[in-house]
Protein backbone atom coordinates (compact mmCIF):
# COMPACT_ATOMS: atom_id res chain seq x y z
CA UNK A 1 0.00 0.00 0.00
CA UNK A 2 2.79 2.44 0.75
CA UNK A 3 4.75 1.94 -2.21
CA UNK A 4 1.40 2.79 -4.45
CA UNK A 5 1.47 6.11 -2.49
CA UNK A 6 4.98 7.00 -3.15
CA UNK A 7 4.07 6.36 -7.01
CA UNK A 8 1.29 8.43 -6.92
CA UNK A 9 2.74 11.28 -5.13
CA UNK A 10 5.97 10.95 -7.51
CA UNK A 11 3.80 10.67 -10.71
CA UNK A 12 1.43 14.11 -9.29
CA UNK A 13 4.80 15.99 -8.35
CA UNK A 14 6.38 14.96 -11.89
CA UNK A 15 3.35 16.47 -13.11
CA UNK A 16 3.24 19.42 -11.62
CA UNK A 17 7.00 20.26 -12.71
CA UNK A 18 6.29 19.59 -16.12
CA UNK A 19 3.16 21.55 -16.17
CA UNK A 20 5.38 24.49 -14.64
CA UNK A 21 8.15 24.24 -16.97
CA UNK A 22 5.31 23.92 -20.08
CA UNK A 23 3.05 26.95 -18.73
CA UNK A 24 5.55 30.44 -20.03
CA UNK A 25 6.04 28.41 -23.74
CA UNK A 26 1.88 27.58 -23.91
CA UNK A 27 1.06 31.20 -22.93
CA UNK A 28 3.51 32.92 -25.19
CA UNK A 29 2.01 30.11 -28.42
CA UNK A 30 -1.15 31.60 -27.30
CA UNK A 31 -0.21 35.04 -26.98
CA UNK A 32 1.08 34.84 -31.26
CA UNK A 33 -1.87 33.00 -31.94
CA UNK A 34 -4.64 35.29 -30.10
CA UNK A 35 -2.80 38.77 -32.24
CA UNK A 36 -4.81 37.58 -35.30
CA UNK A 37 -3.03 39.70 -37.80
CA UNK A 38 0.59 38.08 -38.68
CA UNK A 39 3.52 40.64 -38.52
CA UNK A 40 3.78 42.79 -41.55
CA UNK A 41 6.53 41.82 -44.18
CA UNK A 42 9.06 44.53 -44.18
CA UNK A 43 10.78 44.50 -47.78
CA UNK A 44 14.94 44.47 -47.25
CA UNK A 45 16.13 47.83 -47.92
CA UNK A 46 17.85 48.13 -51.45
CA UNK A 47 21.56 47.93 -51.19
CA UNK A 48 23.54 51.21 -51.99
CA UNK A 49 26.95 53.17 -50.96
CA UNK A 50 30.20 52.88 -52.92
CA UNK A 51 33.21 50.62 -51.50
CA UNK A 52 36.20 52.80 -50.81
CA UNK A 53 39.67 51.54 -50.38
CA UNK A 54 41.76 53.83 -48.56
CA UNK A 55 45.88 54.50 -48.35
CA UNK A 56 48.15 56.14 -46.27
CA UNK A 57 51.56 56.64 -47.61
CA UNK A 58 53.84 59.40 -45.09
CA UNK A 59 51.76 62.40 -45.35
CA UNK A 60 49.61 61.28 -48.13
CA UNK A 61 45.99 59.48 -48.15
CA UNK A 62 44.36 58.10 -51.12
CA UNK A 63 40.83 57.00 -51.48
CA UNK A 64 39.20 55.05 -54.50
CA UNK A 65 35.42 54.71 -53.93
CA UNK A 66 33.28 52.61 -56.36
CA UNK A 67 29.86 52.76 -56.56
CA UNK A 68 28.10 48.98 -58.19
CA UNK A 69 24.86 50.24 -57.08
CA UNK A 70 22.29 52.10 -59.13
CA UNK A 71 21.71 54.97 -56.74
CA UNK A 72 24.11 57.72 -56.51
CA UNK A 73 26.44 58.45 -52.98
CA UNK A 74 28.49 61.28 -51.66
CA UNK A 75 31.32 60.16 -50.11
CA UNK A 76 34.25 62.62 -47.99
CA UNK A 77 37.42 61.86 -47.37
CA UNK A 78 38.30 62.57 -43.24
CA UNK A 79 41.86 63.07 -42.59
CA UNK A 80 43.71 63.19 -38.75
CA UNK A 81 46.83 64.38 -39.24
CA UNK A 82 49.63 63.35 -35.82
CA UNK A 83 50.71 66.60 -34.90
CA UNK A 84 48.94 68.74 -32.74
CA UNK A 85 49.76 71.84 -34.89
CA UNK A 86 48.75 70.53 -38.36
CA UNK A 87 45.15 71.31 -39.72
CA UNK A 88 42.59 68.04 -39.62
CA UNK A 89 40.41 67.85 -43.02
CA UNK A 90 37.40 67.24 -43.63
CA UNK A 91 37.30 67.25 -47.46
CA UNK A 92 34.50 68.27 -49.99
CA UNK A 93 31.54 65.53 -50.57
CA UNK A 94 31.97 64.08 -53.93
CA UNK A 95 29.47 62.34 -55.86
CA UNK A 96 29.81 59.10 -57.05
CA UNK A 97 27.59 58.35 -59.55
CA UNK A 98 26.12 54.68 -60.51
CA UNK A 99 28.89 52.41 -62.09
CA UNK A 100 31.60 55.03 -61.54
CA UNK A 101 35.12 55.29 -59.28
CA UNK A 102 36.14 58.24 -57.51
CA UNK A 103 40.07 59.17 -56.36
CA UNK A 104 40.17 61.43 -53.74
CA UNK A 105 43.05 62.71 -51.64
CA UNK A 106 43.88 64.62 -49.22
CA UNK A 107 47.58 65.54 -47.06
CA UNK A 108 49.18 66.41 -44.06
CA UNK A 109 52.29 68.22 -43.56
CA UNK A 110 53.96 65.21 -41.44
CA UNK A 111 52.49 62.07 -40.54
CA UNK A 112 48.54 60.66 -40.63
CA UNK A 113 47.00 59.63 -37.21
CA UNK A 114 44.07 58.21 -39.04
CA UNK A 115 41.86 59.03 -42.63
CA UNK A 116 38.41 57.69 -43.22
CA UNK A 117 35.61 58.18 -45.65
CA UNK A 118 31.91 58.91 -44.69
CA UNK A 119 28.95 58.21 -47.54
CA UNK A 120 25.32 60.21 -47.39
CA UNK A 121 22.98 59.21 -49.98
CA UNK A 122 22.31 61.89 -52.56
CA UNK A 123 19.88 64.56 -52.12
Amino acid sequence: MRSTRRRTWALLAAAAVVAGLLAPVAVSAANRAGSGAAAPHVPDPEPSGAECRTSVEGSRVVAYCHNPYPTTDHVRLHTECARWWDVDADGAAVAVRPGRTVRIEDRCWKEVESAWVSHSAAS
